[in-house]
C-alpha cells in the first residue's frame, strides 16, 4: 500500500531567514493563506492560516533570493512533524512543510522566477 503525504499552497511570505547548511542553501520563511466563505446566515468571513516552510536550494527550487516578505509563491512538498523537548520540560510537536517544489508568482499566478 502507498500512503500520501503531499500539501500544496499558495500564498503570502511573512518572515524569511536564509542559511547555508553543508554547503547548501535552506531557505525558511512563513506563508499566509486565506480562505473566504459565507456562513449559513450570509455573513463574510476570512480564515487566515500561516504554515512555517523549509525549502532547500535544488532542482526545482531556485532563484531563493525572490523569496522576501510579502511575495507570492506557490509551494508543493511534504508535511513533516518534529517532537521536541520545550525549555520547560514539556512535550513539544511542530509542524513544517518540506518543499520540493517552488514558485514565486505575480497576483495572476504567472511564475517570476
Amino acid at each position: 500500500m502507498e500512503y500520501i503525504n503531499r500539501i500544496e499552497l499558495k500564498g503570502r511570505v511573512g518572515t524569511v531567514r536564509s542559511n547555508v547548511v553543508n554547503g547548501s542553501k535552506v531557505v525558511n520563511f512563513s506563508l499566509i493563506t486565506d480562505i473566504l466563505y459565507k456562513t449559513r446566515e450570509g455573513n463574510a468571513v476570512s480564515e487566515s492560516t500561516w504554515f512555517n516552510i523549509a525549502a532547500w536550494e535544488g532542482k526545482d527550487i531556485h532563484d531563493m533570493d525572490l523569496i522576501q516578505k510579502g511575495a507570492t509563491v506557490h509551494v508543493s512538498g511534504r508535511i513533516r512533524s518534529t517532537k521536541f523537548a520545550g525549555s520547560d520540560g514539556t512535550d513539544r510537536q511542530f509542524y513544517e512543510v518540506m518543499a520540493n517544489r517552488l514558485r514565486v508568482v505575480d497576483e495572476d499566478g504567472t511564475d517570476i522566477s
